[in-house]
């Protein structure tokens, strides 16, 4: 068991810390309701920052906050630190690593992991950046690969070492690749200075006929246009379809020799078992209706990048983006609370608040409701906007000053490549 005390008060248990779960708990704190709050982790996540630790911009513990700081003021809620086996809706429990727990409303919220579409080779090579583990572990792969470079000896032979393929022209991927050309243009030359740095390239590939799709055109078209000022080679409508000693094969015939893929071209849902197969879709995303109620089950729920709500508007389900887990999140607690005192409930509507993305230096795009920004302005909005979302005082703080640093020396101080040792010999 997981040690949960019976106290009297219907249990709501959630399962994953992202922005959905920690909007929802939020929202409950102090109710009617006891919360048992589980996720594998015992900190939250900034995911919208990942690719600036990959790319030595921010610390990792910038963009983390602990469960326990958090909830430490709440009343009736119990954080258990475990990974979830299995739903058994049935019996209204959850088997876990650590034992089993009873539910009177199930919420999963586990959020979304990497789709590779399949392509089994590229998966064993390639980095996403869906969790903080992952951002640092593509930071080594890239650092590593400039220090294996230094190592070899013809230039033909530095070539997979020095290309950067990046999959995916969504916000991720075009901002990761504008921070890579960054670094490219201002700290390559000075620490790299044996290197020919004009032979480092970037890809950015993507499969679909434009930059940043879901953003207008305006946006796509200025994100082009800034990732080719920053010298990064941009691919349309090309697929990646195979990887084979250390050559990234793509839809087109072309060839491109890299040991550094990093990939954030798909994403599916973090499927946990015990749900009946009717629930889920092609891309392990759980069906739920206008309350977020998954469908075929009583009082189980699922919110963000896991559900699916079809609607007129979306009728291929929202956007895996924070906001919508957020704004869900909001609506079920609301709903969760009319449902003990028998009163009607709310659907979801969803509310586009924007989106934007930042490719380098002084180079955003913004879409907002009632306008559309690019350039300096967006670039500061964008900052503004991230800064004010990150939880805790001292995380803002260290992440304006890691960017105020940045900007004002051109230069990054967190190039760290840190990992296990596995050689008990080496030094």
């Amino acid at each position: 068991m997981l040690n949960i005390p019976t106290i009297g008060k219907k249990r709501i248990v959630i399962i994953g810390g992202g922005f959905a779960g920690l909007k929802l708990a939020n929202k409950l704190r102090n109710s009617n309701f006891q919360i048992v709050f589980i996720d594998k982790n015992n900190y939250h996540q900034f995911q919208p920052l990942f690719y600036q630790v990959a790319t030595s911009g921010i610390e990792p513990s910038a963009i983390l906050f602990p469960f326990r700081k958090i909830f430490n003021s709440y009343k009736d809620l119990h954080l258990r630190i475990t990974e979830v086996l299995e739903i058994l809706p049935e019996q209204k429990r959850i088997r876990t690593i650590s034992g089993t727990c009873f539910y009177d409303y199930l919420i999963i919220a586990t959020g979304a992991t990497t789709s590779f579409f399949g392509l089994e080779n590229v998966e064993k090579i390639a980095h996403p950046m869906k969790s903080v583990v992952e951002a640092i572990s593509l930071r080594n792969c890239i650092l590593e690969n400039m220090e294996k470079a230094l190592l070899i000896d013809k230039p033909e032979d530095q070539v997979p070492y020095m290309n950067i393929v990046v999959v995916g022209g969504g916000p991720t991927g075009t901002e990761v690749a504008g921070a890579l050309a960054e670094m490219r243009k201002h700290i390559f030359p000075k620490e790299y200075k044996e290197l020919d740095i004009t032979r480092i390239r970037i890809v950015l590939i993507e499969a679909s006929s434009s930059l940043v799709k879901g953003m207008s055109s305006g946006s796509s078209s200025k994100s082009m246009e800034y990732l080719l000022k920053l010298g990064v080679e941009v691919r349309i409508g090309i697929r990646v379809i195979d990887y084979f000693h250390s050559t990234v094969i793509l839809s087109d015939g072309e060839k491109i020799p890299s040991n550094t893929v990093i990939w954030a071209a798909g994403i599916k849902g973090n499927k946990i078992p015990g749900l009946p197969d009717f629930v889920w879709n092609s891309f392990d995303r759980i069906k739920v209706d206008e309350f977020n109620a998954v469908i075929g089950l009583s009082d189980v729920f699922a919110l963000g990048d896991i559900c699916l709500m079809e609607s007129k508007e979306y009728p291929l389900g929202h956007p895996q983006v924070a906001q919508v887990a957020i704004q869900q999140a909001d609506c079920l607690a609301g709903n969760l609370l009319r449902k003990d005192k028998n009163n009607k409930l709310k659907s979801f509507q969803y509310k586009n608040l924007g989106s934007m993305a930042t490719i380098g230096r002084h180079l955003a795009v913004v879409d907002l409701p009632f306008i559309k920004l690019k350039g300096i302005i967006a670039w500061y909005i964008w900052m503004f906007i991230h800064l004010m979302a990150i939880l805790g005082v001292r995380n803002k703080l260290v992440v304006f000053i890691n960017w105020i640093w940045s900007y004002f020396t051109f230069d990054q101080s967190l190039r760290l490549i840190i990992h296990r040792k596995t050689n008990k010999n080496a030094l």
